[in-house]
């Protein structure tokens, strides 16, 4: 455990010039007492640790000393090896990058994990594009990255419904969701998220921004995917489901929002049934999802959907006199 902590330690010292005592603390869950008596073992282990005293100071690492990664265990060589979505890198233009990197961690591996990449290889295999569709780089893709990358603002024409408009965009991160790959970007008014494959143009503008300190890419995009899941869902339908229906509603329509709404229901009447209220993105949809409950559900309203679903049902009835 704390040959662990003592890696960690000098690991931290290796990617900062300077961390307060406070701060390894809270990074190694330990108290500074111990952060302190650490140090004095990495020091006598002939790691050249050194503390600042005062208010400004902190530990750091002098004679631009490096570990190598001989500290690696297998499984957390596997999971390095694990990290990266081969697909998503080869579209931004980094699979010849990443594979020098990968080349260049083996070699500080020792003898005995080399073989990490191929025992994961083997195992285990991410395929982010959904079912029944082909996925399609967008070819302004590897520009959006660079752009990412070295923190450039970008001047951009993008295509919306109605019009294609120009904007000056600060390119934060991208975001690879089914197959579709999205830029999440600082504009005026604010951070929004664009569709990579809208984009007519984008012209790099030489000048860098400075990121906002407190952006973090994985909390921004749940939140916004979590608000655009709900706002797409504009209308309600009232169903009735068997046992049967309300486990598969999950499977045909938005999942958030069919367990809410079957957590959300009342005791089951006399049949076995209960009655949930849907939130849907249209009538129209609607159908389409719910069709395929088949006998498992009954759309009890707002009645112009439940008449489009008996108009539905009329007609496929007379398919099979």
């Amino acid at each position: 455990m704390r040959a662990a902590r003592l890696i960690k330690m000098v690991l931290l010292l290796q990617a900062r010039p300077s961390i307060t005592g406070a701060e390894l603390a809270r990074e190694l869950e330990v108290s500074e007492r111990t952060v302190t008596r650490d140090a004095a073992a990495l020091s006598e282990a002939g790691i050249p640790v050194y503390a600042d005293r005062g208010r400004a100071g902190g530990y750091r690492l002098i004679g631009g000393y490096r570990t190598r990664l001989t500290g690696l265990g297998r499984t957390e060589a596997e999971a390095l090896f694990l990290s990266g979505v081969p697909s998503a890198l080869r579209e931004m233009g980094l699979a010849d990058a990443a594979s020098a990197a990968r080349l260049k961690v083996s070699a500080a591996l020792l003898p005995e994990l080399r073989d990490a990449s191929h025992t994961v290889a083997q195992r285990f295999h991410l395929d982010a594009p959904g079912w029944w569709r082909e996925p399609e780089t967008p070819e302004l893709l590897p520009s959006i990255a660079d752009a990412v990358w070295d923190d450039l603002r970008i001047t951009v024409r993008y295509r919306r419904r109605d019009a294609e408009v120009r904007r000056e965009l600060e390119p934060y991160g991208l975001v690879l969701k089914a197959g579709v790959w999205y830029l999440a970007a600082r504009a005026e008014g604010g951070f929004r998220v664009y569709r990579v494959d809208r984009f007519a143009a984008v012209e790099p503008s030489g000048a860098r921004f400075t990121r906002a300190e407190d952006f973090e890419l994985p909390a921004f995009w749940e939140e916004r995917a979590d608000q655009f899941a709900r706002s797409i869902l504009r209308e309600q339908a009232v169903v009735r489901l068997t046992p049967a229906g309300a486990r598969w509603l999950p499977h045909v329509t938005d999942r958030a929002a069919a367990e809410e709404a079957v957590r959300a229901a009342g005791e089951p009447d006399g049949q076995g049934r209960i009655t949930v209220t849907l939130p849907v993105e249209s009538y129209e949809v609607a159908l389409a999802q719910l069709l395929g409950l088949g006998p498992e559900a009954e759309v009890l309203g707002p009645p112009e959907l439940r008449e489009l679903f008996a108009d539905a049902a009329r007609r496929t009835a007379r398919l099979y006199e």
